[in-house]
């Protein structure tokens, strides 16, 4: 493909001049140098640079059976005619770039495979480049055999990734794969995460809730798990990919962990009560050790807006005029399921 470049035809700026030459060449229906410098009030040598630019703009061409004749050429037909080829080869280059990419991520597989063969030992990977993460999620979801294990921290999910999620667990579970997730309970109050989960668990998916997650985490078979790239900042972040048997079971053993402590979400059959008080209970937990609103609403998953509501209802219930108070008051009063009281530290 050749170098695209318009060097050659690169845009050279008319001046009031030029624009004035152009307009009465317009007007006249033809380029006379010696009309245009009578018209515009310039020497004939200027109209006759002038010309010579307008047609290198490509504003000028010679007329159908007269060479000698310049005629005026709309703009739009002109930027077309100077950067179409242009626009062409970028086209080009933009196919070409996404053949040449999709090409080499199709050889993650082998290359993940040959360094497994390689090194059996070898117990992660640190990807940082997020479109390979992608490749290899999805080849890893294509090769799964039994079961896929999710934790989704963050509140509810944005809608352009629960479109793709439904079709993704949806096709999964045709195939007889097991799939569970566990969110926040913050979901529970979002329509469209409240009517992905509907649409999966009615498949055969199982969704559970609780208070607090620490991090993302997406498990394959048993096998392989995907954590997030930490300390990132200025990019997208990336994954580890974990694959030694030992680290691998001890996050298995984590995840059912997580799962037992849950709460199953049933969109068609929810109680909403007890999840408000747990909801309302972690805020305690947390207004207790000093936290301030933002972070407890990024640690719970809700907006800022939101967690300030349930503190000022909580502070309300407690008769407290300080958060701190607020939680010492709920502990030791053993208000909220699960507390009991205890002496303060």
């Amino acid at each position: 493909m050749p170098e695209i470049s318009l060097s050659d035809a690169a845009f050279d700026e008319l001046d009031e001049r030029g624009i004035a030459a152009y307009r009465e060449a317009v007007h006249a229906g033809r380029y006379a140098p010696e009309h245009i410098a009578q018209t515009v009030g310039i020497p004939l040598e200027d109209a006759d640079a002038i010309g010579q630019r307008l047609v290198h703009l490509c504003l000028l061409r010679p007329m159908p059976g007269a060479p000698d004749v310049l005629v005026p050429v709309s703009p739009d037909a002109a930027a077309a005619n100077l950067v179409g080829p242009a626009e062409e080869q970028i086209r080009e280059l933009q196919h070409s770039v996404s053949r040449t990419r999709d090409g080499l991520l199709a050889l993650l597989p082998a290359y993940f495979e040959s360094r497994r063969q390689r090194n059996p030992m070898e117990s992660f990977d640190i990807i940082s480049d997020y479109l390979v993460v992608e490749a290899l999620l999805k080849d890893c979801g294509d090769r799964c055999r039994t079961e896929v294990l999710t934790v989704q921290p963050g509140g509810p999910r944005p809608n352009h990734l629960l479109e793709s999620a439904r079709s993704i667990t949806g096709e999964r579970l045709a195939r007889g794969i097991r799939v569970q997730h566990i969110y926040q309970h913050t979901v529970r109050g979002d329509l469209a995460n409240t009517a992905y989960i509907r649409d999966v668990t009615a498949l055969g998916a199982e969704v559970r809730t609780t208070d607090q997650l620490i991090d993302r985490m997406i498990i394959y078979d048993r096998e392989i798990v995907f954590l997030p790239e930490q300390g990132v900042e200025g990019r997208p972040p990336g994954a580890i990919v974990v694959r030694e048997p030992t680290l691998v079971a001890f996050l298995c053993k984590l995840y059912d962990h997580l799962w037992l402590q849950a709460t199953p979400f049933e969109p068609d059959a929810e109680e909403h009560t007890d999840i408000s008080d747990d909801v309302k209970w972690a805020i305690v937990r947390l207004m207790a050790q000093g936290y301030k609103d933002e972070m407890v609403a990024r640690r719970l998953g809700m907006s800022v807006r939101t967690c300030r509501r349930h503190i000022s209802e909580i502070m309300e219930e407690l008769d407290a005029t300080s958060r701190f108070q607020a939680g010492v008051n709920a502990v030791l009063s053993g208000l909220f399921p699960g507390s009991a009281p205890s002496p303060p530290p």
